[in-house]
């Protein structure tokens, strides 16, 4: 699950695109940000990074489904779900207060032979989407990141929190 609110260039977060690849977060992301039980995930991503031009698409993604919270008691029991900070958390849920954050639960895959995305300037800022060339499709070789078991079982711990009602 990854929890959203759009980027500041951006009026609202959307979801226009139900299967995409994840951005790596190495532009925006600060270790501090991240709850320390996923730093070591996150620290081995910026290492393995070799050349801030070239960025390997590695994971694809499929919307499994999305919650508006405005909440922060449902905030705090999604704590657990996410790779932020609880404080980070809640300060994004405060960021422009008149927008809920969204609670993401997407599929995600391992690409087997990701493509590789030269970046240019139209790939920086702070945006939820970025347009990938036309040369970049979908994946065809694809690992689940989880298996099918574990992904039921977070997806529908998930819903079961959201499900209480203290998340709308």
């Amino acid at each position: 699950m990854i929890v959203r609110k759009g980027g500041i260039g951006e009026k609202r977060f959307t979801l226009p695109h139900p299967r995409f690849y994840l951005f790596p977060g190495y532009l925006h992301q600060r270790p501090d940000l991240v709850a320390e039980r996923w730093r070591p995930v996150f620290d081995g991503t910026l290492a393995r990074r070799e050349d801030p031009e070239m960025i390997p698409l590695t994971a694809y993604a499929e919307l499994h489904s999305s919650h508006p919270i405005s909440d922060p008691g449902a905030l705090a029991l999604l704590g657990p779900e996410h790779i932020l900070t609880d404080d980070y958390a809640a300060e994004r849920l405060r960021w422009r207060r008149k927008h809920p954050l969204w609670a993401v639960v997407l599929r995600v895959w391992r690409v087997e032979e990701p493509p590789v995305l030269a970046t240019g300037p139209e790939h920086g800022g702070c945006v939820s989407w970025v347009d990938l060339p036309d040369s970049i499709r979908a994946p065809r070789a694809l690992v689940p990141a989880l298996p099918d078991d574990d992904f039921a079982a977070a997806a529908e711990r998930i819903e079961s929190i959201l499900a209480t009602g203290a998340a709308h």
